[in-house]
């Protein structure tokens, strides 16, 4: 992870990047959940204060990635159905780009939909394995790649040298990204993370996401953790939904060769499962990368 840096390191780092505020909305939420006894009615509340966002919500719950034989009509059926924990991250993730303009929006339109699938995947993949916390898995699919809107916004050509980051059957993402730039949307991502008081570990592995093969490749025989099983999970989300592909423009999963049969060894998946779980996901509405020689 990045080490604790001063303010004046951390403003070297991010040169010329600005780290977006919090929207208040999650201030409002998060203090509401540290509450004692949180109150599911006062959730539902300052959600539905944002009239524009808690309408975002109710369609993206009511899409066909969750399959829902029903439609729900308010947020306190959302709540009911789907958890305060899952419902705030969604919220966190709409209200991100409820903060962004229009023209950005749409240049970043497969950044949206790949994080919005990879969170919704590694939740179910949490669920699947056993995980005690498959909405920690849900917040790190979503806010792993929070560096990239930033990124984008800096840098003209970052398009570009994503594309050949991706490209490179050796090199690290993040490696490629540095020598353009002198920092990567890890790095970013970890600060942007950290400023909005994610919990310490989840930031910690978006700053360690593209570090796989120190937890998967070769003789690795570090123990099982928290931190470890995030990463497992997110890297099988992203191979599944073609983060390689709809980011990278590439049609092979240089990272995931380099660290998939570690990732599946840690996670206790075979072959059969990922085929069953993709067509899993395909029947949720979620695109699927995923082939039975990949």
């Amino acid at each position: 992870m990045p080490p604790q840096l001063t303010e004046e390191q951390i403003q070297h780092v991010l040169q010329g990047i600005r780290v977006p505020p919090q929207p208040q909305i999650l201030v409002d939420l998060q203090m509401e959940q540290a509450m004692p006894s949180a109150d599911n009615s006062q959730i539902a509340r300052l959600i539905r204060q944002d009239v524009s966002l808690s309408g975002m919500m109710l369609k993206f719950v009511n899409s066909p990635c969750y399959g829902l034989t029903n439609k729900i009509t308010s947020i306190e059926q959302a709540l009911d159905l789907l958890g305060p924990s899952t419902v705030v991250n969604i919220v966190n993730g709409l209200s991100i780009k409820g903060e962004m303009t229009d023209d950005t929006i749409v240049r970043l339109t497969r950044f949206w939909d790949t994080a919005t699938d990879i969170a919704m995947v590694s939740a179910a993949i949490a669920k699947h394995i056993g995980s005690k916390n498959p909405d920690e898995s849900y917040a790190l699919g979503l806010f792993h790649n929070a560096g990239i809107p930033l990124m984008m916004s800096r840098f003209k050509d970052y398009d570009d040298v994503m594309v050949e980051a991706y490209s490179s059957p050796e090199l690290r993402i993040t490696d490629v990204e540095n020598r353009y730039f002198n920092t990567n949307h890890a790095v970013v991502g970890y600060y942007t993370a950290k400023s909005w008081n994610l919990p310490r570990h989840i930031c910690e592995a978006i700053a360690e996401h593209h570090n796989g093969e120190q937890y998967f490749a070769g003789d690795d025989t570090s123990k099982a953790s928290q931190k470890k099983t995030l990463l497992a999970i997110l890297k099988l989300a992203e191979h599944f939904c073609g983060d390689y592909h709809v980011l990278g423009q590439q049609d092979e999963d240089y990272e995931w060769r380099r660290i998939g049969k570690g990732v599946l060894e840690y996670v206790g998946l075979s072959s059969y499962d990922l085929s069953t779980m993709a067509e899993n996901f395909r029947d949720m509405g979620i695109r699927v990368y995923w082939r039975q020689d990949s």
